[in-house]
Parts: C-alpha cells; structure tokens; sequence
C-alpha cells in the first residue's frame, strides 16, 4: 500500500482529477492538487494528506468492486448515507466514519443512490 502523499495525491489526480482532489483536501484550487502531485512541489498540509490517505483508501475500496466511471461518480454523487451530501464534501469535512458506512453499503450491495 503506498503510503507517500505525492503518490497518492497523483493516483486520486489521474482517477479523479485535481479539482476533486483539490476540493476533498480542503485545497483552494486545482493547482495545488498539481503541485503536490508533481516530483518537487510541496508536500500537502497534514490536514490535507490525511483527507488524501482516506479518499485514496476508499477509492481502493471502491475501484475494487465497481468500474473507474462508477466509482467516480460515486464520489461526486448525492449519497442518501450522508444526508445526500457528496462524499468530497464529507471527506474535506472529515466524516471518515460517515463515508466508510456509505462505501460499507455499496459493497453489501445495500446502497440505494
């Protein structure tokens, strides 16, 4: 499992883009995603790297059992088990345990978004 942020950081970019990862990180922009991303840019706030480590754990979790436009649109979907909040919005919020009950149901196939 990697656990470096820059790598991180660039496998959410290339699955999610860095708009989403700039906005799941608490990030103003997309640019910053990009420059956390690149091989000399700053590390990410550890606000910032530990909202990555999670998104990147779910998306895992999520790319396990469903195709990558499936599991994208998971993340930036209204989703009823977060009172049809996005799961960027709660993760940058920090409601880790919120998300992992809602990716719990969508592999016991109890998700109904």
């Amino acid at each position: 499992m990697v656990s470096d942020p820059r790598e991180l950081v660039h496998t959410l970019t290339e699955a999610l883009g860095p708009t989403l990862v700039a906005a799941l990180a608490g990030a103003k922009n997309s640019h910053t995603a990009e420059s956390w991303a690149s091989e000399n840019g700053p590390q990410p706030w550890p606000w910032a790297a530990e909202r990555i480590r999670f998104a990147a754990e779910q998306w895992r979790r999520i790319s396990s059992i469903e195709d990558p436009d499936t599991a994208r649109a998971w993340f930036v979907g209204a989703n009823p088990w977060l009172q049809d909040d996005t799961p960027v919005n709660a993760i940058r919020e920090g409601r880790f345990t919120d998300i992992s009950h809602a990716i719990q149901a969508l592999v016991d196939d109890s998700f109904s978004g």
